[in-house]
């Protein structure tokens, strides 16, 4: 019960910290280095697969994967960008603070209602998957916006 409160709070802090860097990302023009740089960053927390009670098995990777990816629909769709003096920002979303929080809800209480039947070491590792790969494919339609628009913009500046 310890670790699931532990792990809760500090999903919760990340959430927190998540909305106050977004926030202030909108501030300052986008660029592809502010984009990856996260999940590259986040990919060094695979090195917990190093020790044995964090692995998984395959079905449970693919689980992880799918629901990872299902909810970062909600972020992709609430991350836009626009072009304001001839610079790509990211416009801040009202509703990126009650869907982050929404999913972290969710999260907690998937982690509660599989927590009994699966070792905290598996949930661990089922739940950074589920993050990272929210974060991949969030990142990749960022990215993907981003490159559009930056296309658009050199278009713009070469007429």
């Amino acid at each position: 019960m310890f670790w699931l409160t532990a792990s809760t709070i500090v999903a919760a802090l990340m959430a927190v910290t998540m909305i106050f860097v977004r926030l202030k990302a909108a501030k300052k023009p986008a660029s592809v280095k502010k984009i990856i740089l996260p999940p590259l960053f986040m990919s060094t927390g695979a090195l917990m697969f190093l020790v044995p009670v964090f692995r998984v098995d395959f079905l449970q990777v693919l689980e992880a994967i799918l629901v990872g990816t299902i909810f970062s629909i909600f972020l992709i769709k609430t991350s836009k960008f626009e072009i304001r003096d001839e610079n790509i920002y990211l416009i801040p979303s009202k509703s990126f603070i009650y869907i982050l929080f929404g999913l972290l809800l969710v999260r907690i209480i998937i982690k509660i209602a599989i927590g009994s039947t699966i070792s905290f070491g598996e949930t661990s590792g089922m739940f950074f998957l589920l993050a990272f790969s929210m974060i991949i494919s969030w990142r990749l339609a960022m990215l993907y916006k981003f490159k559009k628009l930056e296309k658009k913009l050199e278009q713009s500046e070469g007429t």
